[in-house]
């Protein structure tokens, strides 16, 4: 079974190495573009289970992304990792399809655990394929009430 794939989408060089390295030591296959439109190029390659998403970057930011892959039905669990943390920004990235917000600059243990929040909330990929015939299907287990998660 192969490690976890996370796409990176950052366009400043030294942050992206820490994301990425960081990932990297955590166990995940990380992958990296560096605007929105490589960044879309690269989902659609890879099919990503998760996405660190930058704002600010040239030619198509990441408010911009966030709206193609709605566009596009790309439905990757997205954190949004940024220097732009106003409310308004907070809730247009959300509002666009990101389940979470993590303010620049972070501590390494913030982004692994939001990332591996992010990865547990995901749907399975398993859960879309079909079923054979002769498998029943399992009954749901309710875990009680689960957390907020934007």
């Amino acid at each position: 079974m192969g490690r976890t794939r996370v796409l990176v989408v950052e366009d400043d060089q030294i942050i992206l190495d820490l994301i990425t390295t960081r990932l990297d030591i955590a166990g995940y296959d990380t992958y990296f573009a560096r605007d929105g439109f490589e960044g879309l190029k690269r989902l659609h390659e890879l099919r990503p289970s998760a996405l660190v998403l930058d704002l600010n970057m040239p030619r198509l930011d990441g408010f911009g992304l966030l709206r193609k892959m709605r566009q596009e039905g790309l439905n990757v669990p997205t954190m949004v990792l940024t220097a732009r943390n106003q409310p308004d920004d907070v809730r247009q990235a959300i509002a666009l399809g990101a389940r979470d917000f993590l303010a620049k600059p972070f501590r390494d243990e913030q982004l692994l655990q939001r990332v591996g929040r992010l990865l547990r909330r995901a749907p399975s990929r398993l859960a879309k394929a079909p079923l054979p015939v002769e498998s029943p299907v399992p009954e749901p287990i309710d875990d009680g009430p689960q957390p907020f998660l934007l």
